[in-house]
């Protein structure tokens, strides 16, 4: 174990917080009102560098939010300081920053990406971290939508050999380890927040093919995590969630962060002395100020789900408290997993997540580019968002309900006439036909179709 770059002083207020526990901490916020036993959050970072606004997430599911640093006060050798590959600690395995697929369902523009990074494991240990990476995935898609629309993502590990095993803050805030993203635990005085260093997961992710979603998993099996909101890459992404790998209840953490990320869903839990909400309608389509009466009067927000049984439990409607105010701000359910982990999303948010998978993704997808021209003999395959997704043929504008739901079809199946060498359009047209979405002009995006030119 290495000893930190943790000043005297840091070090000893941290190993204060393991004794007193992090209800301890100056200036702790109140627990989300509602949200289960308290999740303390600590004061801002007492330092002019740059901070970001994060989520911290306790075991028993309730959730608040702190402030924390952008760079880690625990990291040595950050990618992109030295000149070999990108800048793992002296003597690293020269894979570093290698990727591996594992998931792909086709090309990156017609799929949503997710790059799953790992920290705090040694060269030795990457075959465990893919497979802890495929894990995660597993728990994240076991829960609604993602369930659903697994075939819409392709998933990307991203290699960070660390030169120690094991993340700084496991199995106390005294442990120090040298690992490519400084990941720790007791960050800002709270055990179960795992902050990491920002740049260097820009750094890493810019190694995939494509980033929309980014995930951080690190080598522990302590509960842990945190959700970096605030996060806008360059490179496409919005926010960072960081899990603990060996942890299997970790993965709730990275679905409520893709929740904000992808849905754009606001937090549905408050705080008790978080007062009334005095500021305009929020944009988010989960919060309003409006109660149930008025969302009918005005066909606003959630107004067309109102009295329909919601799969996170309860009946949808106007819930007092939300965006961390008790008052003045109303939630369509009692208690969804953007209020509390271990939860669906409401029927709103489901809704959301499904827009939000398809401002990346598309109903309909081929390896043959659009607008080829196709012999008699070629194929034409195409993949579908779901297995319900309906699909049809058309030739010239002539539609061929033969074919109707054949992924596969060759000019030779279509019954072209006119002369040999003669170019007919021939046309894929994709409906995803979910009952979880009501908003006509979210149904718009959920056909798409794909040409080609094909001769007999």
């Amino acid at each position: 174990m290495r000893r930190a770059p943790f000043t005297a002083m840091a070090l000893a207020r941290l190993t204060a917080l393991a004794v007193l526990g992090p209800a301890s901490a100056p200036g702790a916020a109140a627990a989300p009102a509602g949200a289960g036993p308290s999740v303390a959050v600590a004061d801002a970072p007492s330092t002019t560098a740059p901070v970001h606004q994060v989520e911290v997430f306790g075991e028993d599911g309730s959730i608040g939010r702190t402030r924390v640093r952008t760079a880690s006060p625990v990291a040595s050798g950050r990618p992109g300081s030295r000149a070999q590959g990108l800048g793992a600690p002296e003597g690293a395995a020269s894979d570093d920053g290698t990727v591996t697929p594992i998931v792909q369902n086709g090309g990156t523009d017609a799929k949503l990406d997710v790059v799953v990074i790992g920290d705090g494991y040694t060269a030795a240990e990457q075959g465990r971290f893919r497979a802890d990476a495929a894990a995660k995935w597993q728990e994240i898609t076991a829960v609604e939508p993602y369930a659903t629309y697994r075939a819409l993502f392709n998933v990307w590990a991203v290699d960070a050999v660390s030169a120690e095993s094991g993340v700084s803050g496991d199995p106390d805030p005294a442990t120090v380890r040298s690992t490519a993203l400084g990941s720790w635990f007791w960050c800002e005085g709270v055990e179960r927040l795992l902050c990491v260093d920002t740049d260097a997961v820009e750094r890493y992710a810019a190694r995939a093919p494509q980033a929309d979603l980014v995930i951080v998993v690190a080598n522990s099996a302590k509960y842990g995590g945190a959700g970096y909101n605030d996060v806008v890459s360059p490179l496409g992404y919005s926010g960072i969630a960081t899990v603990a790998g060996g942890n299997a209840k970790s993965g709730q953490i990275a679905v409520h962060e893709t929740g904000h990320s992808l849905g754009k869903l606001a937090d549905e839990y408050s705080y008790e002395d978080g007062g009334a909400y005095q500021g305009d309608e929020p944009p988010e389509a989960n919060l309003t100020e409006l109660t149930a009466s008025q969302l009918r009067r005005t066909h606003s927000k959630w107004y067309r789900w109102l009295g329909r049984t919601s799969p996170d439990g309860g009946t949808v409607g106007t819930y007092e408290g939300g965006g961390y105010h008790p008052l003045g701000l109303y939630r369509p359910t009692d208690n969804s997993i953007m209020r509390s982990l271990g939860r669906e999303f409401n029927l709103p948010g489901r809704e959301a997540m499904i827009g939000g998978f398809y401002r990346y993704a598309s109903v309909l997808a081929s390896t043959t580019p659009a607008g080829s021209l196709l012999g008699r003999t070629d194929p034409v395959t195409v993949g579908l968002a779901t297995p319900a997704t309906r699909l049809r043929w058309f030739v010239d504008g002539r539609e061929l309900p033969a074919l109707s739901g054949r992924t596969t079809v060759r000019p030779a199946d279509l019954g072209l006439t006119g002369p040999k060498g003669l170019r007919h359009r021939l046309t894929a047209v994709a409906t995803d036909p979910t009952p979880d979405v009501l908003d006509p002009e979210l149904r718009d995006s959920l056909t798409d179709s794909l040409t080609w030119q094909v001769t007999r």
